[in-house]
C-alpha cells in the first residue's frame, strides 16, 4: 500500500509542473484581481472656471468632462444647466459629440448661437498656450441664457438626450484666478482650488489663470507595475503550456 504518491513515476503532469502551473495562476489572480476592471463610461466633471469671464483675456467660464470609462461617450444631444438643476432650462453641448476613455474635453461658454465659437477658440487657446498648444486638445462650446457661472457660488448639472443628470458638482465663493480641481471626481460640493504643479495644474500663457484646461490624470505608478504583472504572468502561463 502506497501512503505517498512516487515522485519519479512518469505522468502526463508531473508534481513539479503542477506546482509551476499553480504558482504561475496565482500571479495571474493576483495581478488581475487588483487591476481596474471593464466598466461602462463614466463622466467626470473634472474642473471648473468660474471666474475666467472676468479675469482672462477670453472673457468665458469654462468646464472640463472627464471619460473615465473604459468605453467611448457619445455626448450626441447632452446639455448643461447651472444651479437651476433643470432640463428644461438646460442649453445644448455643442463642437464634440464623443469622449474617449481617458479624455478632457474643455467646454467653453460662448454666444446662444455658437458664431462665436471659431474665434472663442483661437482667445482660449492663445491665453493658456500661445503658440504651443497640446496635441489632441479639444475645446467644446455651450450658451444661451441662465448659464452663466456665477463666482459666488454656482454649479455644473450634465444631462443626456433623454433629460438624464450624468454628472452634477457645485461650488461656493471662488478665486480670482483659480479654478476649482475636482481631478479625484467628485459629485456634489467641491472645494479644492488648483494649484500649479498640483493635479496638472499651470500657470496661463497670460500669467492670468491657474488651472488644468484639457489634462488627463496621469496614471498612478502602482496600477503600471500591477498591468506589467499582469501582463507578465499571462506570458508565463502561455510559456508553460507550450513546454
Amino acid at each position: 500500500n502506497k501512503l505517498l504518491p512516487n515522485l519519479n513515476e512518469s505522468s502526463n503532469n508531473p508534481p513539479a509542473m503542477k506546482l509551476k502551473s499553480i504558482t504561475s495562476l496565482s500571479i495571474v489572480a493576483l495581478a488581475t484581481a487588483t487591476l481596474p476592471l471593464t466598466s461602462p463610461a463614466q463622466l467626470i466633471i473634472s474642473e471648473v472656471s468660474p471666474t475666467s469671464s472676468a479675469n482672462s483675456t477670453y472673457r468665458a467660464d469654462c468646464f472640463d468632462l472627464r471619460n473615465d470609462g473604459a468605453s467611448i461617450l457619445d455626448i450626441t444631444g447632452w446639455k448643461m444647466d447651472d444651479n437651476s438643476a433643470s432640463f428644461a432650462s438646460a442649453v445644448a453641448l455643442r463642437g464634440v459629440t464623443s469622449i474617449d476613455p481617458g479624455q478632457v474635453v474643455v467646454f467653453v461658454e460662448g454666444d446662444a448661437t455658437g458664431t462665436g465659437d471659431a474665434a472663442l477658440a483661437v482667445s482660449y487657446e492663445n491665453a493658456w498656450f500661445g503658440s504651443s498648444v497640446p496635441s489632441g486638445f479639444t475645446l467644446g462650446f455651450y450658451g444661451g441664457s441662465g448659464v452663466g457661472l456665477g463666482n459666488g457660488g454656482d454649479a455644473v448639472n450634465i444631462y443626456d438626450a433623454s433629460g438624464t443628470l450624468q454628472a452634477g458638482i457645485s461650488f461656493g465663493s471662488a478665486t480670482a484666478g483659480l479654478s476649482f480641481d475636482n481631478s479625484s471626481g467628485l459629485s456634489g460640493p467641491i472645494s479644492q482650488l488648483s494649484a500649479a504643479g498640483v493635479n496638472g495644474a499651470f500657470t496661463s500663457v497670460t500669467g492670468a489663470e491657474v488651472g488644468s484646461p484639457g489634462i488627463a490624470p496621469v496614471p498612478e505608478p502602482s496600477t503600471l507595475a500591477l498591468a506589467g504583472l499582469g501582463l507578465a504572468a499571462i506570458g508565463m502561463v502561455r510559456r508553460n503550456r507550450k513546454a
